[in-house]
């Protein structure tokens, strides 16, 4: 066999051609002796010039850190500034320190783990690193150990999926390899020694894995910015765009996120000047879709690493989808919960109940025999398992959060909207959408006030599900029936433009579905048309009613209970409109079918019948009012009971009859009896209860007893502020009345002050057009008047008038009213053609539209009479003052105290044409009726002596002066001015029920 050589210089394997087995060892030369380098740091991110302090969290990490050996985890949801903060510590550590070495490890995965690990070595010149068969992670290892060595920080940054930190592993000429138990190497987690020469910082999503490195209380928890600091950061990613007031809000829409503040900076500074911060928020506000697409944007990040996403949306999808890898289950109920209201989802709400988690495995089939076991306990304690080890991987990723009240979460409104992105990237978002509506469909009750409770807590939820219809038309009847059932509670609870927006929506799906006949259609077309009524928007109540009330009588005939429902309805329109004829009409057709279809005691009947006697109320038909009153309560008393809640609503409606009859004696018998017996049976804070207090604060009221009437007042008002909330219409009705108790003592700020507030609530809440704003801002042109500011007084009223007559009609009994205050302003300023103007045409529409001898014709019958006697007008004066009195002896009674008050006008005015003897005859009786009727102290009762007295001492006196009449006992200065408030005062308990709502919305 021939040889080759290969010479004397060449040195390793020499071979030619090899036909067996060659064994080879080979030997490196020794490693040459290597200068030691002194510190550094790997940090292999600029120090960010913009870095917002976040003194809080730098402060414990120094002080957790200068523990000698010590671990600790920064914590917290991606893109909230984790790696930030470690960043920052670094530079400022070695700021403080430079002989300390700082390393920074990309822990993601094993492969920049690895390349990691290999910096260092080379950063620190490590002997035996370049050796191939060395272990790497033990070289480090052993060098960290080494007591000699100077001290050290370990930076181990998005340790979020640890898998591979606890497997088997060796490093060899392949590189790293994971998951070789024979490789004969430990978990890579093990070579993390605990010397007391250095630290170790991990930074990771998961709290779970960070649990497995450090002790729990060496986890830090890493929230979103506070508002300073995330203002600040925006400010300084803006630089001269962020002078304006809308940053602020802009940070508060993004959560105070750190991430999503430097995406929306970049666009914003990217896209400038055609971009500003109000239009990159108009952009975000403006739907899902658009704050969506925003938070897409990838914005250049200096200060992040490659493998990091610049984009919230897609930082957080990508911990999404690691959850549904670890813990479907845990994917799932993160799901779910992205389509509730952020700030409460309640654990019943979330949980699995057997009966449903078991709708998909309800086959025959593949039945096991557990007659022995019980299931039920075994079930019930898996499925509390599971859900709760679902609960803790999503708060480990900080995507949700424990409240005070355990068993309720929050999360931020960034991620629901990530979440549902996600969802619909894969095609889940509508499987989703429809658990979520379904949920909700089966939890969420009636609005009466018995579930008063239960609504409370779940309307957010319904409020969140207005804006997500889904597509199967079986969840989308549920979806219309679930907002009928929220806009029930809204109206209930004066939520009036929720309700509304939820009818709308409720009517508009049944149109779709059932048609415009259909029975559910006719159920929110009502329900829709009563919210317009609440809003003063009568017009369109009006034909949302008679499409219901016809249809009605189409599909169901004209005596069917529905069908005199929608009726009963329609004529509360016409009664809202001052239509009292038409809704009179209504009203008897709807006792009459009630008495002959359902019997004379049935409960609709009684309704109807209260219904009626309340047109009569509003009509001056006192008398007619008060027989139908008392035969609906004395039915009530034998058919319901004494304490029957609609018993004591009939007994309020007839002390309201009585009230304004000035009858206030029975009026507070029984005012007292129905607040006692609701107290007992309904509750204190019950809305019944309160307003049967401040209808009895009303009576009080009426009899000049100011302390009285003021304490029940404030207690109605402060107890509807916490039951209802400060802008509930019920609330505002309240503080009007306690306002105009204030204004009759005389304490024309405290008033002022409470006007004020509610005309600007209820032009927030209801809008400045509507029926009780106008009413709330007479109220206060009225606390004005009082005081004689006139020109303030004349401006709110004319605004008043001219908005009345262009959505109420210039014969309204409201437009009317507002004309009566005007012009009782032009009379204080002594303008008496202007005031006589508007007078004769209040006093002529008033006789033509309620009838001469109706109370509210009397009144202006009277301010007429006024103004001619300021103009010496004596006889035109005593004529219609004649006429007012002996009406109002035959209509009201001779003590009633509207006949007292002509009587003491008719006494001055025969006074000023010196009538004497007449006059003072007439005081006198005024006087004794006064002394029987309101007591010695009121102060009608005390005016009108004093005026006598005065008469008296000057009737032998041809030359004295002629007295201007007390302005307390002038129509002009205490009715038509006081007439806005008294309808707050005395209607609240007078009808309240003034349609036939809970057979209608109970379907």
């Amino acid at each position: 066999m021939a040889s080759i050589s290969f010479g004397n210089t060449n040195s390793g394997l020499q071979a030619g051609i090899v036909n067996g087995t060659v064994n080879a060892q080979f030997y490196l030369h020794p490693e040459r002796p290597e200068t030691p380098p002194t510190p550094l740091s790997t940090v292999p991110f600029r120090r960010d010039p913009y870095f917002v302090c976040r003194d809080t969290l730098l402060d414990q990490i120094h002080e957790k850190i200068s523990v000698p050996g010590s671990r600790i985890a920064l914590v917290g949801v991606g893109g909230v500034g984790k790696s930030q903060l470690a960043i920052e510590y670094c530079y400022r550590l070695r700021d403080r320190s430079p002989n300390t070495w700082v390393f920074w490890v990309h822990a993601s995965n094993a492969a920049r783990f690895e390349q990691s690990f290999r910096d260092i070595a080379d950063q620190a010149k490590i002997p035996g690193r370049q050796d191939p068969t060395a272990n790497l992670f033990q070289l480090v290892e052993s060098w960290l150990r080494d007591r000699k060595r100077v001290k050290w920080l370990l930076v181990l940054d998005n340790v979020d999926d640890d898998g591979f930190l606890h497997q088997p592993s060796m490093i060899g000429q392949q590189g790293l390899q994971v998951g070789y138990p024979k490789a004969a190497t430990k978990p890579l987690l093990d070579f993390l020694p605990r010397s007391p020469n250095g630290s170790i910082i991990i930074t990771s999503r998961n709290k779970e894995v960070a649990l497995k490195i450090v002790y729990h209380q060496d986890v830090i928890i890493v929230n979103p910015m506070n508002r300073s600091e995330a203002l600040k950061l925006l400010q300084q990613k803006l630089g001269r765009l962020a002078d304006t007031p809308d940053t602020l809000t802009l940070v508060e829409e993004l959560e105070f996120m750190p991430l999503a503040i430097v995406q929306a900076a970049g666009y914003i500074v990217h896209r400038a000047p055609r971009c500003s911060v109000s239009q990159y928020l108009e952009k975000f506000r403006q739907s899902d879709g658009e704050a969506t697409k925003l938070l897409h944007y990838e914005a250049g990040h200096l200060y992040r690493d490659w493998e990091a996403k610049n984009s919230i949306i897609v930082t957080w999808q990508i911990s999404f989808d690691h959850i549904q890898q670890i813990r479907p289950s845990a994917s799932d109920l993160l799901s779910l919960m992205s389509f509730f209201d952020r700030q409460g989802v309640s654990e019943d709400l979330l949980r699995v109940h057997r009966e449903i988690h078991n709708e998909d495995s309800s086959s025959e089939g593949n039945k096991l025999d557990r007659s022995g076991e019980d299931t039920d306990s075994i079930s019930e304690a898996n499925t509390d398992d599971k859900f709760n080890d679902d609960l803790a991987t999503l708060r480990d990723f900080s995507f949700i959060f424990v409240t005070e009240n355990i068993s309720v979460f929050t999360m931020h409104r960034l991620v629901q909207l990530t979440v549902r992105v996600w969802l619909k990237a894969n095609g889940q978002i509508e499987r989703w959408k429809e658990k979520f509506i379904t949920r909700l469909y089966q939890r969420f009750p009636t609005g009466e006030y018995k579930n008063w409770a239960r609504c409370r807590s779940l309307f957010p939820h319904i409020k969140s599900a207005v804006s997500q219809r889904p597509g199967s038309p079986d969840c989308l009847t549920k979806w219309a029936t679930l907002l009928y059932k929220g806009a029930w509670y809204a109206r209930e609870s004066g939520n009036i433009a929720e309700s509304r927006d939820m009818a709308y929506k409720s009517r508009r799906e049944r149109l779709l579905m059932f048609g415009l006949e259909g029975e559910h259609t006719l159920y929110s077309t009502a329900m829709l048309a009563s919210v317009y009524r609440l809003e003063g928007r009568w017009e369109e109540a009006e034909q949302l009613e008679l499409q219901v009330m016809e249809t009605s009588k189409t599909k169901l005939g004209v005596d069917h209970p529905d069908t005199l429902t929608s009726m009963a309805n329609l004529a509360s329109t016409f009664w809202n409109q001052g239509r009292w004829e038409e809704a009179e009409q209504l009203e008897l057709q709807v006792m009459e079918t009630s008495k002959t279809k359902l019997g004379v005691d049935h409960p609709d009947t009684l309704t109807s019948m209260a219904n009626l006697a309340s047109t009569f109320w509003n009509q001056g038909r006192w008398e007619e009012a008060e027989q139908l009153f008392v035969q609906v309560m004395e039915t009530r008393k034998t058919k319901l009971g004494v304490d029957h809640p609609d018993t004591l609503t009939s007994m309020a409606n007839l002390a309201s009859t009585y009230r304004n009859q000035g009858r206030w004696e029975e009026a507070e018998q029984l005012d007292v009896q129905v607040m006692e017996t609701r107290k007992t049976k309904l509750g204190v804070d019950h809305p019944d209860t309160l307003t049967s207090m401040a209808n009895l604060a009303s009576t009080f009221w009426n009899q000049g007893r100011w302390e009285e009437a003021e304490q029940l007042f404030v207690q109605v008002m402060e107890t509807r502020k916490t039951k209802l909330g400060v802008d509930h219409p019920s609330t505002l009705t309240s503080m009007a009345n306690l306002a105009s108790t204030y204004r009759n003592q005389g304490r024309w700020e405290e008033a002022e002050q409470l006007f004020v507030q509610v005309m600007e609530t209820s032009k927030t809440k209801l809008g400045v057009d509507h029926p009780d704003t106008l009413t709330s801002m007479a109220n206060l042109a009225s606390t004005f008047w009082n005081q004689g500011r006139w020109e303030e007084a004349e401006q709110l009223f004319v605004q008043v008038m001219e908005t009345r007559k262009t959505k109420l009609g210039v014969d309204h009994p409201s437009t009317l009213t507002s004309m009566a205050n005007l012009a009782s302003t032009f009379w204080n300023q002594g303008r008496w053609e202007e005031a006589e103007q508007l007078f004769v045409q209040v006093m002529e529409t008033r006789k033509t539209k309620l009838g001469v001898d109706h109370p509210s014709t009397l009144t202006s019958m009277a301010n007429l009479a006024s103004t001619f006697w300021n103009q010496g007008r004596w006889e035109e004066a005593e004529q219609l003052e004649l006429q007012v009195m002996e009406t109002r002896k035959t209509k009201l009674g001779v003590d009633h105290p509207d006949t007292l008050t002509s009587m003491a006008n008719l006494a001055h005015t025969l006074r000023s044409s010196e009538q004497y003897t007449a006059a003072i005859q007439l005081m006198a009786e005024c006087i004794q009726l006064h002394d029987r009727k309101l007591g010695p102290n009121h102060p009608h009762t005390i005016s009108s002596k004093s005026a006598l007295n005065e008469w008296r001492g000057k009737v032998d006196s041809p030359s004295s002066q002629l007295t201007k009449p007390p302005t307390d006992t002038k129509e002009v200065s205490i009715l038509d001015s006081s007439s806005e408030t008294s309808k707050r005062v005395s209607r609240p308990g007078g009808h309240p029920r003034r349609t036939i709502f809970l057979r209608l919305f109970g379907r």
